[in-house]
């Protein structure tokens, strides 16, 4: 993996995930009783075996690399996040949090291409050296993946750029960026979220970047009329001037968790007797020394992801209940996400809803009628 840069966007604020994205960051939305969004690329990353991940963030990035910082620097011996120009006092205050940081003296970041430009010194090195690839990730995406193939094939072919893709239902296409690649598996054709989509495949939008051709394309991009992005203009910068661009196939579960109820269906998947995550590979990392185990939901009935500290005085149906969590006196819970120390009521009824930390209600519409209660 020498050589390899892994940077991550995490610029969400979570607009569109209602009462849910409000108060916290999009990145530390707690998803499938064990972790964070973010978390799932970071345990990618270390699972991939590169030695650390540079966080591109700014919205109150503070707060967002401080909980990293306490999370993950030092849990795993060799690895750690990189917080750029930040990095040097989170270094210095190992197990615990600096008390004043640089002051900022970059400009805000209109987009995903922005972020590597402004901070185009920490992208682009690894190490003492010059970075040879850079892996974009994003830290709203769900998925167990091991990138070292994908790197492996890349260098392989000598191609300037490797997106991953999957093949989804046509119908939901037009959420994402869709790809078409021709029998050589080179792409032809990257339109962002089509009206009238094409294909049914989609960007998984994680990519391996040739750094000095990426870094060629943001600066002959910065100055002219762009949104800044790279899927809306790097991407098909490239295409549009020939470069090799391969795809990688993701054949594993991967979800783009972007609404409030996508993130429940998602939540459902897990649930399934053929789930598309196991417990075991998700990342632990909210209140990892309380066990969580896998309820069985008996006959018509989806299992349930419950922590061993949920006090129940009631019944737990096809949900997931986070730690420090109460479930009252004759309460119902069914198809649910209770968040971590969230109250249930004694003798309420909850179906398709997300009880958040200040026991809140936040009722999920989609897809209501496969519920079995």
């Amino acid at each position: 993996m020498d050589g390899v840069r892994a940077v991550l966007l995490a610029g969400g604020e979570g607009r569109r995930m209602g009462p849910l994205g409000r108060g916290r960051l999009k990145p530390l939305v707690p998803f499938g009783g064990t972790s964070r969004l973010i978390d799932f690329s970071i345990a990618n990353v270390h699972r991939s075996g590169l030695r650390d991940v540079l966080l591109l963030s700014q919205y109150e990035e503070r707060r967002l690399m401080d909980d990293l910082h306490l999370v993950w620097n030092g849990r795993h011996r060799g690895f750690r996040i990189d917080f750029g120009p930040y990095d040097a006092v989170y270094r210095h205050s190992p197990g615990k949090l600096p008390e004043q940081l640089p002051e900022r003296t970059w400009p805000l970041e209109r987009g995903t291409a922005d972020a590597l430009l402004t901070k185009a010194e920490y992208v682009f090195r690894q190490g003492d050296a010059e970075a040879s690839e850079i892996l974009v990730l994003h830290a709203d995406h769900v998925y167990r993946f091991d990138y070292g193939d994908m790197i492996r094939e890349h260098r392989a072919s000598k191609a300037a750029l490797t997106v991953s893709y999957q093949r989804i239902e046509r119908r939901y296409v037009h959420l994402f960026g869709m790809v078409e690649f021709d029998g050589d598996g080179l792409l032809t054709a990257f339109e962002e979220k089509p009206d009238d989509p094409t294909s049914d495949l989609v960007f998984a939008a994680f990519c391996l970047f040739d750094a000095a051709t990426l870094r060629r394309y943001l600066e002959q991009l910065r100055g002219t009329d762009w949104q800044h992005d790279i899927s809306r203009d790097v991407i098909p910068a490239m295409l549009a001037g020939g470069e090799l661009i391969r795809g990688y196939e993701v054949k594993s579960y991967w979800e783009d968790i972007g609404t409030v109820d996508r993130y429940h269906r998602a939540h459902r998947g897990l649930l399934r007797a053929d789930p598309t995550l196991a417990l075991s590979d998700m990342p632990l990392t909210v209140a990892p020394e309380v066990p969580r185990h896998l309820v069985p939901g008996g006959p018509g009935r989806r299992a349930s992801v419950v922590a061993a500290d949920v006090a129940n005085e009631g019944e737990i149906v096809s949900s997931v209940v986070y730690p420090g969590a109460r479930i009252g006196v004759d309460a119902h819970v069914v198809d649910c996400v209770v968040l971590p120390g969230a109250r249930v009521p004694d003798g309420t009824h909850l179906a398709s809803a997300i009880v958040l930390e200040d026991g809140s209600v936040q009722q999920c519409e989609a897809e209501r009628e496969e519920v079995a209660l």
